[in-house]
C-alpha cells in the first residue's frame, strides 16, 4: 500500500515537528511548510494526496492558500486547523475549497481519521458511480436510490445527505459538520429541516430492514449498514 503524502501548513514550527513525526511515526510521508507561499511550492513539487493546512499563517494564510490551489485542482482533500470555532469561519473555509475542519487542540488520532476519511471519500467518488448500500443501488452522479426495478429520484441535498452517512456508515456523522456542509449553518431552523430530510430517507430506505439511520441524540446520525 503506497504511503499517503501530506503537505502540512503550519507556522508555529515546534508544534509542526512534533505533528510532522508523530504523522511519519504512522507511515505517512510528510512535508512541513511554515507559511503560505512555502506550502504552495511544497504543493506544487510533492503533488500530494491531502493538504492539511493551518488557518493563521504568515505570507498568505490558510483560505487565501485553499483558493489559490482550488483554481487548478479541485479534487484533492483540504483540511483546515483552527482555533476558530465560530460558524461564519466554519463557512468561510468551505466556501474556500477546504474538505473538513479540525478544531484546535486537536489529537493525532482525529486528524489521522479525517485524513483517511477525506481520501476514502475521492476514492469512492473516484472509483465507484454505483454504490450499494444494502439491498439498494445508491448512484451519486445520477442522484438515485434503486430497489429491485423501482428507481427513487433524489433531491441533491438527499444524495448528498446520503452520501454522507455512507461515507460514516456504522459511525456517527456529526450534526454540526453536516449542517454547516449541506445547509450552510447549523441554526435551530436548518437542524429541523435535516430532521425532516433523515425522516424522509429512513422512508425511501425501509424497504430493507437491515438498514437503520438513527438519531445519536446531541451528536448526529448514524446510518446502521
Amino acid at each position: 500500500m503506497n504511503k499517503i503524502k501530506v503537505v502540512l501548513a503550519k507556522d508555529e514550527a515546534s508544534l509542526g515537528m512534533i505533528v510532522k513525526e508523530s504523522l511519519e511515526s504512522r507511515d505517512f510521508i510528510v512535508f512541513h511548510a511554515e507559511n503560505g507561499d512555502e506550502a504552495f511550492e511544497m504543493y506544487q513539487k510533492e503533488k500530494p494526496d491531502v493538504l492539511v493546512l493551518d488557518v493563521m499563517m504568515p505570507k498568505k494564510d490558510g483560505f487565501t492558500l485553499a483558493k489559490e490551489i482550488r483554481l487548478e485542482n479541485k479534487k484533492i482533500p483540504i483540511l483546515f486547523l483552527t482555533a476558530k470555532s465560530q460558524t461564519v469561519d466554519v463557512l468561510e473555509g468551505f466556501n474556500h475549497g477546504g474538505n473538513d475542519y479540525l478544531k484546535k487542540p486537536f489529537s493525532m488520532e482525529e486528524l489521522i481519521v479525517r485524513i483517511k476519511s477525506l481520501l476514502n471519500r475521492i476514492e469512492l467518488k473516484t472509483n465507484i458511480d454505483t454504490i450499494k448500500i444494502g439491498e439498494y443501488s445508491f448512484n451519486l452522479t445520477k442522484q438515485t436510490l434503486e430497489y429491485t426495478s423501482e428507481i427513487a429520484q433524489l433531491t441533491h441535498r438527499e444524495a448528498q445527505l446520503v452520501f454522507h452517512l455512507f461515507e460514516k456508515k456504522n459511525e456517527v456523522l456529526d450534526r454540526t459538520f453536516i449542517l454547516n456542509k449541506l445547509w450552510g449553518s447549523d441554526d435551530f431552523f436548518n437542524a429541523r429541516s435535516m430532521d425532516v430530510f433523515i425522516s424522509r430517507l429512513r422512508k425511501k430506505l425501509k424497504k430493507d430492514n437491515t438498514l437503520q439511520i438513527i438519531n445519536i441524540r446531541s451528536f448526529g446520525y448514524k446510518l446502521i449498514c
